[in-house]
């Protein structure tokens, strides 16, 4: 490489470099500061301290039982639906692909609406009396991780060598040893990378906990943002913070992991029609997808029926500021924010992220090199490790005063929401790039062409669809944000997923009423964009 190339490499480099430790290591380690020096001293106790409350013992045992019951259900229930979406084929099956990722990629506050109507006493299933319960916050959380569980197994099982199972067959096996001798040890990297994400996603939960866990259930993510809002307890929120912070590095080092473990061979398998002893599955499949479908279908049909009957009365009215004025600016603005916020949001994490896909999907030649991409490559993961909330909270510490004042500044809550939408567009883009033969960018150069034309001639006609599905991730992503913006949102230039917890947070029937058709509208946004990016075919949620 000569010394050209080099500098080059390196400049492009030190815009993302920059970038991670302004907006993100630099919040952190403020966070991490408040909770070591609460009063500018070395003080480990007062995050011990902390720990030691019996409020804070209740809230980790909520989260940790919480967890780990959503991460069950949602292997047990995913499994199936991986094997009938990866390894059949029939009419309709792009379409059940995209409802079962869409829950995944829905605002959080949309999905707490959603089934706080669907269980509520008056709701279509008020008479389960699952209103305010655990059970209603654990199958929100399954809701939100089927989708991980489905891509990231299925993804196993179209790479399993059919050969295995075929000669464990033809030697007497049945199908449930074939199963449980062949296909399970293969599918098991796979399995325990998927409970591994879905255990943080659900340890990490925010929206849902807090429209749906009241005041009587919390996990780390809501005790995070009521210490820091309402208690103004800092120290003790930056406590919770910082052992956050290090369960879920240690989760994350633990998934990485098991997707390096060894596996049976691997080859592109084609999907074949379902057989009669698939039935089975078919059946657990479509009622999985009527699981996710109730929840919504439940908030359209009430969006459009009131007292009075069907209308639109609940939409007209998100031009008002609600009952009573609950807020200070009408939903439609909001919206209009949120969308403006989002578009911004999305070509900053494209920028950044295309940056970081393109430096890590090098093949570079020496140790030196592959271990810097490497390291390169795990330290734009580290959005992923932590919490919304937590970036929120670090941004709110450190980012007012100088030389960072950024508390009027308008790309306080864009880039937030970037940070958040960063690894989600790496994930993408870099597998991409790291298909393209090494070799056509080499006959490329050696024809003349100079870096930037063998971008343009080789790496983008290959990587636009991955690059138009990074984009529509990231919007759809910073749409529904709500962690990091409820802290970092003010009140009279509000997202839209902030409008709606506000909503819901203020007593009254009109309120409720245009919260969910703001969820409505929210979940439709949303739900353009994720088919959208699903008809150019490109798997993220399972990347992880």
């Amino acid at each position: 490489m000569t010394f050209r190339a080099r500098i080059g490499i390196a400049a492009l480099a030190a815009v993302p470099i920059a970038v991670l430790v302004l907006f993100f290591l630099y919040p952190v380690s403020g966070m991490v500061g408040r909770g070591l020096w609460p009063d500018g001293k070395f003080q480990p106790g007062a995050v011990l301290s902390v720990l030691a409350r019996d409020r804070v013992h209740r809230v980790l045992w909520f989260t940790v039982w919480s967890a780990g019951a959503a991460t069950v259900l949602s292997v047990v229930l995913g499994v199936p639906v991986a094997f009938v979406l990866h390894r059949l084929r029939f009419p309709g099956i792009g379409l059940l692909r995209s409802l079962v990722v869409l829950p995944f990629v829905l605002p959080t506050v949309v999905v707490g609406v959603a089934f706080r109507h669907l269980i509520a006493p008056s709701g279509p299933l008020g008479g389960l009396h699952l209103d305010g319960t655990a059970v209603a916050i654990v199958a929100a959380l399954v809701f939100f991780n089927v989708s991980v569980v489905v891509r990231t197994v299925g993804a196993f099982w179209e790479g399993l060598d059919p050969r295995a199972e075929e000669a464990a067959a033809t030697l007497g096996a049945g199908p449930f040893r074939v199963f449980t001798t062949v296909t399970l040890p293969g599918l098991l990297p796979g399995i325990v990378s998927a409970a591994t994400v879905v255990f943080l996603f659900c340890s990490t939960a925010f929206g849902v906990v807090l429209t749906m866990g009241g005041l009587r259930y919390a996990n780390v993510e809501t005790e995070i943002y009521l210490l820091t809002t309402q208690e103004l307890d800092l120290s003790g929120a930056a406590a919770l913070s910082l052992l956050q912070l290090v369960v879920i590095v240690v989760l994350l080092a633990f998934s990485a992991r098991t997707r390096r473990a060894p596996a049976v061979a691997r080859a592109t398998v084609r999907a074949r029609r379902p057989r009669g002893r698939d039935a089975g599955l078919l059946l657990w499949t479509g009622a999985v997808v009527a699981f996710l479908l109730a929840p919504l279908a439940s908030l359209v049909l009430a969006s459009v029926h009131g007292s009075a009957g069907w209308s639109l009365d609940h939409y007209r009215a998100l031009e008002t500021t609600g009952q009573g004025n609950a807020l200070l600016v009408p939903v439609t603005t909001a919206l209009w924010t949120s969308l403006r916020i989002a578009v911004v949001a999305a070509a900053l994490a494209l920028v950044l992220g295309c940056a970081v896909a393109f430096l890590v999907s090098r093949r570079w030649r020496t140790p030196v090199g592959r271990r810097l991409s490497a390291t390169f490559d795990g330290a734009f993961m580290l959005p992923l490790g932590v919490s919304a909330v937590t970036l929120g909270f670090g941004f709110l510490i450190t980012l007012d005063h100088p030389p960072l004042d950024l508390r009027a500044s308008p790309m306080l809550v864009p880039i937030a929401q970037a940070m958040v939408a960063l690894p989600l567009v790496v994930r993408t883009v870099a597998p991409v790039l790291l298909s393209i033969d090494e070799r056509q960018r080499e006959a490329a150069a050696s024809l003349g062409a100079g870096p930037l034309r063998v971008l343009l001639a080789v790496d983008l006609p290959v990587a636009w669809r991955a690059l138009l599905a990074a984009t529509g991730f990231a919007f759809a992503v910073s749409l529904g944000e709500f962690g990091a913006t409820s802290f970092l949102a003010r009140d009279d230039n509000p997202t839209l997923p902030v409008v709606i917890y506000q909503l819901i947070s203020h007593p009254g029937e009109v309120n409720f009423a245009m919260a969910m058709a703001a969820s409505v509208v929210l979940a439709g946004a949303t739900a353009v964009v994720m088919l959208l990016v699903e008809r150019l075919r490109i798997g993220s949620v399972g990347a992880f």
